[in-house]
């Protein structure tokens, strides 16, 4: 029986044809391999900048934030008055921030959807 298959390939020549196409999706395959740990490698590399950016900014933003509040402090003779301050500047953002939460993430959707698009292409 596998003498008979065999005779057959060949005869057809289809030996060859199989051969070369196994070794394509072998290729295929590695290629694939090879792209998926550049993208792992990319995203990586981005996720960790982004993480150091938003860590080193918070860090400026607290350490800026006290040196605010104590300036505020001595410049108003007061020592609660600065931090009163520092957190009002906080807190009206942050409470705008809620109140028009729905129409901020429909916005971030979109500009996330057309990002993606942007990338597909």
């Amino acid at each position: 029986m596998e003498g008979i298959k065999e005779a057959i390939f060949k005869f057809l020549r289809l030996d060859n044809l199989v051969d070369n196409l196994s070794g394509y999706l072998e290729t295929r395959l590695e290629l694939f391999k090879i792209e998926v740990r550049e993208d792992v490698a990319r995203v990586l590399a981005q996720g960790l900048t982004v993480t150091a950016i938003v860590l080193l900014s918070v860090l400026f933003l607290l350490f800026f934030s006290v040196g605010l509040a104590h300036f505020l402090n001595e410049f108003l003779n007061k020592p609660y008055a600065g931090y009163w301050i520092v957190a009002g500047i906080y807190g009206l953002p942050c409470v705008i921030f809620i109140i028009f939460r729905k129409e901020v993430s429909e916005k971030f959707e979109r500009y996330m959807t057309r990002l993606m698009k942007r990338k597909e292409k």
